[in-house]
């Protein structure tokens, strides 16, 4: 069993956690506070992924990025990048096929902290930045531990989306669920079973992860 796709699954999963807990956090913060109508439909579009066939998703993903493509020509021409059937393209596809994962637990967080914490804290002084920091994230942590584990483990798992955007290129895009696909289709039942074995592995373990966490959480609340 060839384990570059394993750890190139790793890979892609840990760059899109990392991105997405960059972007979920402040996005999630946001998007938490009672706003106008756009907001609910922003919403929407960003928890779409979770509804839509990963298929769809990647159709229209290779269809924005192909070169032959206005937005995909614009890439290669102005800066000189190319997001179809290699790496970058796989992150920038993950980013979008899992932000739902990372943000909906994220912003429920958020949503869940009683007003009147903010306002003590601004009571005492605080910015609010300092308010951010050191008042609300500590609230949420456990919420984005769980969401960046779950991310991590949807990404690992992902097939339909990275290989319209990506192909089977060995070494390049070709993840772990990918080589499992490939594996099957070349009737090497044993090295399938071994990848399906290494995945499912991962799964198991940050599933556990995530009941570990929410179960401190639960201890926490209660204690």
């Amino acid at each position: 069993m060839d384990w570059t796709p394993i750890w190139l699954s790793i890979k892609l999963s840990f760059v899109t956690t990392i991105i997405l807990l960059a972007m979920g956090i402040p996005l999630g913060y946001w998007l938490s506070k009672p706003g106008a109508f756009y907001k609910d439909i922003l919403e929407a579009l960003l928890t779409l992924p979770l509804v839509l066939p990963p298929s769809v998703l990647g159709f229209y993903l290779l269809m924005a990025f192909s070169p032959n493509q206005a937005f995909g020509a614009w890439l290669q021409d102005t800066l000189n990048i190319s997001l179809v059937f290699s790496f970058e393209g796989l992150v920038v596809a993950s980013v979008i096929y899992s932000l739902p994962f990372m943000l909906n637990p994220v912003r429920a967080a958020f949503s869940n902290i009683q007003r009147s914490m903010v306002e003590a804290s601004y009571t005492m002084g605080k910015t609010a930045a300092q308010t951010f920091f050191r008042v609300l994230l500590p609230n949420v942590k456990y919420a984005i531990l769980s969401a960046s584990a779950i991310t991590f483990a949807h990404t690992m798992g992902e097939f339909g989306v990275v290989l319209f955007i990506g192909g089977n290129i060995s070494g390049v895009t070709q993840i772990g669920s990918i080589a499992l696909y490939d594996s099957v289709e070349r009737m090497q039942y044993d090295v399938a079973n071994r990848y399906a074995a290494v995945l499912l592995g991962f799964s198991f373990v940050t599933v556990l992860s995530v009941f570990l966490v929410n179960k401190r959480l639960v201890r926490g609340i209660i204690g």
